[in-house]
C-alpha cells in the first residue's frame, strides 16, 4: 500500500520508493545535487529555503527537502507504526 510522507511545505513522497535520506551538508551530497541538477533528475521541494536533506528515490531522482534528515526519518517511523 502506498504511503505518502510529508517532506515540508505540503510536499510528499511515496515512502515505498525512497532509498535513502541523507544530510545535504557533506561534500558528496553537494556533488550529487549538482550532478542531479545537470542531469535534470533533481526535484527541489524547498520553496527557496535552505536544503537540509537529500532524498534518494529508486528511480534515480533526488528530492531536496528543507527538513532535517532526522525529522524525515521520524516521519517514516510514524508511518511504520500506523500499519
Amino acid at each position: 500500500m502506498k504511503k505518502l510522507i510529508n517532506i515540508g511545505y505540503g510536499n510528499v513522497v511515496n515512502s515505498s520508493k525512497v532509498v535513502a535520506v541523507i544530510s545535504a551538508e557533506s561534500a558528496p551530497a553537494k556533488r550529487m545535487i549538482t550532478q542531479a541538477k545537470d542531469d535534470l533528475v533533481a526535484v527541489d521541494a524547498t520553496q527557496g529555503k535552505k536544503t537540509k536533506s537529500v532524498i534518494v528515490m529508486d528511480s534515480g531522482h533526488i528530492v531536496l527537502s528543507p527538513l532535517m534528515p532526522e525529522t524525515i526519518s521520524l516521519r517514516f517511523g510514524e508511518e511504520n507504526q500506523n500499519e
